[in-house]
């Protein structure tokens, strides 16, 4: 299974995309998609789209993960978040991607056992996990990486919860 996970953003979006097999999680690409501060909105949004369709299309992802929006005191970023969160997901439902959301407190509890894990934490686990030969820069493209980790060990849950309902 290709999982592409996904750190919204207007300025910047996160992606990081990772292979998972039955019992191995390998990274086979992450980065960030940037978009010129001087540009109208709609076309960074656009932007953003374009660059999700040819990630969409060169690793053909079955399932994507997004992190849920997180309010902080500025409500300027957090509209602009939004705008790119909505971009994103209508992007993945008509490509057809089957998609799951998680909170920051999710990837977190995912990637390092404690949902209040600081940054650097998250971000060495990260390499550890998909033995990285260095913590993952920038900060957007390790917080995918670490969303879709979380994709995957929830995914894990999900099936083991599934065929134990099914197979007691």
């Amino acid at each position: 299974m290709v999982i592409l996970g996904i750190d919204p953003g207007t300025a910047t979006t996160g992606y990081g995309i990772i292979k998972k097999d039955k019992h191995n999680l390998v990274c086979l690409d992450f980065g960030c998609i940037r978009t010129p501060a001087g540009l109208e909105a709609q076309i960074r949004l656009h932007q953003v789209r374009t660059e999700l369709l040819r990630l969409l299309k060169t690793y053909r992802p079955n399932h994507a993960a997004i992190e849920q929006l997180f309010f902080t005191t500025n409500a300027k970023t957090a509209i602009s978040v939004a705008h790119a969160r909505g971009v994103t997901l209508e992007t993945l439902a008509a490509s057809g991607v089957q998609t799951s959301e998680y909170t920051p407190l999710q990837v977190k509890q995912a990637v390092t056992g404690y949902g209040k894990a600081d940054k650097l934490q998250v971000q060495k686990m990260v390499q550890a996990i998909l033995r990285l030969q260095q913590i993952p820069r920038p900060d957007d493209a390790a917080d995918a990486l670490a969303t879709a980790i979380c994709c995957a060990h929830s995914a894990n849950y999900e099936q083991w919860t599934l065929s134990n309902v099914h197979n007691p």
